[in-house]
C-alpha cells in the first residue's frame, strides 16, 4: 500500500507540474533578462549570458517545477535552469519545422537529433546534467583556454626632452617618433574580468631636444702689441645672442612590461625599457645679430669692436659634431589608454605614453670645444667666442623624458570576441 501511495504521489506532482502554465515553448530562442543574477540552482550568472541567445529544452522538473532548462548543445551555451520571468522570447520555432532559424539573428536553433545521446529526448538525463551544470554552468566552452597571444604594431610621438645636469641656460622639449613592434601573451581565468600578460619587443625612431642661452662674459689676456707698440693688458668681452644647441637621436628601444586588460577595453601597461643611441648627430647656431666681441686697451684708452685685430664672428655656417653617444639608458615606462575588440577578432588601441629614465652610462667629455671659429686676429692678439657645447663640457648627466599619444593593432591569437556583447545581426 506504502509504495502505491508513493507512485500516485509521484503521478499528482508530474500531474501539477504539466499544468503550470508557462511563458515560453519548448524550442524557444529566447534571451535572459539582465536583471536576473542567479539560477535557480543559486550560481551567479556571468555578464556574457545576457547578451547570448539561448534555447529552451524542457519546461519545469521535480525540483524546479517552474523552471526552464536552458540548452542547445552549440559549442558555447549552458545547460542550466531559470526562472521563466528571467526570459524575452526572441524566435518561436514552427512545430513542423523544428530545424527553422531566424533569418534576422545569428543564432541558430540546434535541432533535437543533435543533442548528445546522454540527454533524453524529451527530459534531459538528471545526472548527465548535474555534471554538466557542475562542470560547466555559467562557462562558455571557448574560455576553457588558458590564455592568448597578440603581435602588435604601433606608432607613437609626443614631445622629448634630454634631462640635462647643467647651468647652461632653458632646455627645451623637442619631439618624438618611434615604431613599436611587440609580442604578448595573456593568461585569463573565467571568474576574473582581467587579463595578465607579459609584452616584449622592439622599438625605432627618432627624437630631438635643444637648449637655448644668451651669453655675455668679460675676461681679460695679455696682448704682446698695442698702439703704441707697449705691452698692455686688453678688457674682452663676448656677447652671444640666441645660442641654440640641438641634440638628435635615432634610437632603439627594448621594452619589458607587465600588462592588465579589462573586460570592458582599458588596459593598462608598465615596466622598464632600454634605450640605446645608433647614431647622435649635434650641432650649434648663434645669432649673426647681436653677436660681438669689443676689447678695451686701458693704456690707450681705444675701444675697438669686431675688427680685425681682436677677431669677430662672421655668421658662419654652424659646425655639426657627430661624434657624442648617450650610450645606454634604462627608462621606466607606462601606457594606459582603451581598446576596441573588432569584427575580425584583433583589436585596435588608443592610448597616452611616458618614459622617464631612472639610470644612464652618459659620460661628458673633458674637452673645451666650440663649434665655432672666429676670424683670425693680427699678431698675438687673440680673442675667442667662447660659446661651449653644454652637452660636450657642462653636462655630467643626459636622462632621457617622453610623453605623447600611441595608436596600435594588435593581431590576437586565437582571435577574441567581445564579451558581453549581444547578437544584434
Amino acid at each position: 500500500m506504502l509504495f502505491i501511495a508513493m507512485l500516485m504521489a509521484v503521478g499528482v506532482s508530474s500531474a501539477s507540474a504539466q499544468q503550470i502554465e508557462f511563458s515560453v515553448e519548448k524550442g524557444d530562442t529566447v534571451l535572459i533578462d539582465p536583471e536576473c543574477e542567479r539560477y535557480l540552482t543559486g550560481e551567479r550568472m556571468s555578464k556574457w549570458v545576457y547578451g547570448y541567445k539561448h534555447v529552451v529544452y524542457q519546461l519545469g522538473t521535480k525540483k524546479f517545477p517552474t523552471g526552464v532548462l536552458l540548452y542547445n548543445g552549440a559549442k558555447i551555451g549552458i545547460l542550466s535552469w531559470v526562472a521563466p520571468e528571467c526570459l524575452n522570447v526572441q524566435t518561436r520555432i514552427k512545430e513542423d519545422n523544428p530545424q527553422t532559424t531566424d533569418k534576422d539573428t545569428a543564432t541558430a536553433v540546434t535541432p533535437k537529433d543533435s543533442i548528445p545521446s546522454t540527454v533524453g529526448t524529451d527530459k534531459p538525463d538528471k545526472d548527465s546534467i548535474d555534471a554538466k551544470q557542475k562542470d560547466d554552468t555559467d562557462k562558455p566552452q571557448e574560455k576553457k583556454k588558458s590564455g592568448y597571444d597578440r603581435f602588435t604594431i604601433g606608432v607613437r610621438g609626443g614631445a622629448s626632452s634630454l634631462l640635462h645636469s647643467s647651468i647652461q641656460g632653458n632646455w627645451n622639449c623637442g619631439f618624438d617618433a618611434i615604431l613599436d613592434l611587440q609580442y604578448a601573451h595573456y593568461w585569463t581565468k573565467e571568474d576574473r574580468p582581467i587579463d595578465l600578460g607579459i609584452i616584449a619587443g622592439l622599438g625605432l625612431g627618432y627624437s630631438q631636444s635643444a637648449l637655448k642661452v644668451d651669453y655675455d662674459s668679460t675676461k681679460v689676456t695679455a696682448a704682446t702689441t698695442s698702439t703704441t707698440g707697449a705691452a698692455s693688458n686688453v678688457d674682452y668681452t663676448v656677447v652671444a645672442k640666441d645660442v641654440k644647441e640641438t641634440d638628435r637621436t635615432l634610437q632603439l628601444e627594448v621594452p619589458v612590461m607587465f600588462s592588465l586588460i579589462h573586460d570592458n577595453g582599458l588596459f593598462f601597461n608598465v615596466g622598464p625599457k632600454f634605450m640605446i643611441p645608433l647614431y647622435s648627430p649635434y650641432k650649434q647656431t648663434v645669432s649673426k645679430e647681436g653677436s660681438h666681441i669689443s676689447a678695451y686697451f686701458p693704456t690707450e684708452g681705444v675701444t675697438t669692436q669686431d675688427n680685425i685685430v681682436t677677431g669677430k664672428y662672421d655668421g658662419q655656417e654652424p659646425v655639426a659634431d657627430n661624434g657624442i653617444q648617450f650610450n645606454i639608458n634604462i627608462m621606466l615606462t607606462a601606457e594606459i589608454g582603451y581598446e576596441w575588440i573588432l569584427k575580425s577578432g584583433n583589436s585596435l588601441g588608443l592610448g597616452a605614453y611616458a618614459n622617464y629614465c631612472v639610470y644612464n652610462s652618459f659620460k661628458n667629455r673633458t674637452d673645451s670645444k666650440s663649434l665655432f671659429k672666429l676670424t683670425e686676429a693680427s699678431e698675438a692678439s687673440i680673442a675667442q667666442l667662447d660659446v661651449l657645447s653644454a652637452t660636450n663640457t657642462y653636462a655630467n648627466k643626459l636622462g632621457y623624458f617622453d610623453v605623447g599619444l600611441k595608436l596600435a593593432y594588435h593581431f590576437n591569437f586565437p582571435k577574441k570576441a567581445k564579451k558581453a556583447a549581444a547578437v544584434e545581426e
